[in-house]
């Protein structure tokens, strides 16, 4: 089994995974799922993916009274990947945020040059 890294967003749900994991080790899966709006059933893929390439460890709790629950805790090869994605995901996010940027100036531009044809035709000045 491997990590799903289809898309960004697939990315981003793993790298959501370790966050939450990382701050919160004993949350259950139901709550990561409830938590991070990922359906119940993806969490399980997702973790166990991270389990088997030694991401992330599973242990129960001694005192629980559900013998079920677990506590999720990062491997140091875990850290290491969250770093990584994490370095990942904020390069692409500032990729998208300088296109967005581009994008906003030439909109911009292109309604003050909109802007100036209307007023030159019409013997006024708008204000935006």
């Amino acid at each position: 089994m491997t990590i799903p890294q289809k898309s960004g967003l697939e990315k981003e749900d793993v790298l959501n995974v370790l966050r939450e994991i990382n701050g919160n080790p004993e949350m259950t899966q139901r709550e990561l799922s409830t938590r991070l709006g990922i359906s119940l059933g993806k969490i399980n893929f997702i973790l166990k993916a991270l389990i088997q390439k030694g991401l992330v460890k599973a242990h129960n709790f001694k005192n629980s009274s559900n013998k079920k629950a677990y506590i999720y805790i990062l491997t140091p090869s875990g850290i290491e990947a969250k770093a990584r994605i994490t370095y990942k995901f904020l390069m692409r996010k500032i990729s998208e945020f300088e296109q967005l940027e581009e994008q906003i100036r030439l909109l911009k531009k292109e309604v003050g040059e909109i802007e100036s044809t209307a007023s030159t035709r019409t013997g006024t000045t708008q204000n935006p």
